[in-house]
């Protein structure tokens, strides 16, 4: 990690995510696949490791959520990585509905050995059962009432909305496990920590919001220094860390307090705000290691 990058302590695993983990194990056996809804602009930190264990051989398709907000550039390229390791993708927008109505396509896709073994025993009309799994606040909730075509589910843009298992009937023969949002212990590195804060998986209390934030200016100077100049009206220095960068932001804003001094506080604050409101553009934290060499 750069230098310039401050350490964050980020402590986050409540009592309930352990409860939520036995909840799904006990489930798994009566779906026949299961779906992984990730965060678009951080497909590789949004996956939950602990998926994998739990769906075990299960037929999977990963959902691509919040295409909206992510580079449509480094999306296509995570699209195109996942299916070289033999995985269905589908890519939506759940406030909107893009994408939505091709799940049910993109499931009888999968399923379609399991379907035709189905109807060679003249159970043809039993519904596809199919678990939905993923981390807290990646648009799940919204994501299934957008497919069931009602509230069936319940939204929030807090993290753990969605406490129980929730069965919800889909037209055509099509029933979906809801699950409460499931993160795991620990993370493999600070920066998947820091992405799943931005993108506002874990809540921002559990850590502190100014280094976040000075990081965060560190990843947009490497990534996408014209979000800063578009947006905070001036060309980030390569040479300053990331509190410096922030004041640069404040400054710029008026966010002037006592002597002069910036209200770094206020500024973390605006830029965080204004990264989860999509004011900074269309913006993705990871790219696939292909695209990265």
């Amino acid at each position: 990690m750069n230098e310039q990058y401050t350490q964050l302590a980020i402590q986050w695993f409540p009592g309930h995510m352990t409860k939520a983990q036995r909840m799904i194990d006990e489930n798994m056996k009566q779906v026949d696949m299961v779906c992984e809804l990730v965060d678009a602009r951080i497909p590789h930190s949004s996956r939950n490791p602990d998926i994998d264990r739990l769906a075990g051989d299960k037929p999977r398709l990963l959902i691509l959520n919040r295409i909206d907000l992510a580079d449509p550039e480094v999306t296509a390229k995570w699209r195109e990585h996942f299916k070289r390791q033999g995985i269905a993708v589908l890519e939506t927008d759940a406030k909107t509905g893009k994408g939505v109505r091709e799940f049910p396509a993109a499931v009888r896709s999968v399923l379609k050995e399991k379907i035709a073994a189905l109807e060679a025993k003249g159970q043809g009309n039993r519904p596809l059962r199919v678990m939905i799994l993923g981390i807290p606040n990646v648009g799940k909730s919204t994501f299934i009432n957008k497919v069931a075509g009602r509230k069936a589910a319940i939204a929030g843009d807090k993290p753990g909305v969605t406490r129980g298992k929730q069965w919800i009937s889909i037209d055509r023969g099509l029933d979906l496990l809801d699950t409460p949002g499931i993160l795991w212990p620990k993370f493999d590195s600070q920066e998947v920590g820091e992405s799943l804060a931005l993108t506002n998986a874990i809540k921002a209390d559990v850590l502190d919001k100014e280094t976040l934030a000075a990081n965060f200016m560190l990843r947009l100077r490497a990534m996408y220094p014209g979000a800063i100049e578009q947006r905070y009206k001036f060309t980030p220095d390569p040479e300053k860390n990331g509190f410096e960068l922030l004041e640069d932001a404040g400054r710029k804003r008026g966010f002037l307090i006592s002597r002069g001094e910036v209200d770094i506080e206020r500024m973390a604050s605006v830029l965080l705000s204004e990264y989860h409101d999509g004011k900074l553009g269309r913006i993705s934290l990871e790219a696939p290691p292909a695209a990265q060499d």
